[in-house]
């Protein structure tokens, strides 16, 4: 690459991107308000764990992840990584954003499977306050509910009936 030109990477902003001006960074997307949550499908557990956002959390680090599930050994552990953002409006915040990605990982092999494209377009989604969780299995979806609701209970009685409707389970 050539001296002094400037290559263009992708930036995780904090606040306001524009903050005032109307150049670099107009229509940027603020990661700020958004937490990975897992889902251990077989534990029945929720947990926030930031390092997904950049794909070192403790569920992905030292596994080599292969787009075909079907290359993945047997024994691969089920889990949801549910991208959650929280936006605000005039009664107080509320969860505006979630949608869930498969994900398989058999430590013992250190292989997994997920699909890259469906993590970041589902981040994208959910960024963009879309509820996407009707493919998620019943028992993960009650455990996904009770952690937003424990989590705060106010924002999850502020929250869409999509939501609400989408992981309630009978």
């Amino acid at each position: 690459m050539e001296q002094g030109k400037k290559k263009v990477e992708f930036n995780i902003i904090k606040n306001d991107p524009t903050d005032g001006h109307r150049g670099f960074g107009i229509g940027s997307l603020s990661l700020e308000n958004v937490s990975p949550v897992f889902i251990d499908v077989e534990e029945g557990e929720a947990f926030v764990d930031i390092g997904a956002m950049h794909a070192r959390s403790s569920v992905e680090k030292r596994v080599k992840f292969l787009p075909n599930r079907d290359e993945v050994p047997e024994g691969a552990k089920p889990y949801w990584l549910v991208w959650v953002t929280i936006d605000r409006k005039v009664e107080g915040p509320y969860y505006a954003g979630v949608t869930a990605c498969e994900m398989t990982v058999n430590k013992e092999a250190r292989r997994g499977y997920k699909s890259l494209p469906e993590h970041v377009n589902r981040l994208d989604k959910s960024l963009k306050r879309h509820i996407i969780v009707e493919h998620m299995d019943e028992n993960s979806k009650k455990v996904l509910e009770k952690f937003l609701k424990d989590h705060n209970e106010e924002m999850w009685n502020l929250s869409s009936d999509e939501l609400k409707q989408g992981l309630h389970v009978e």
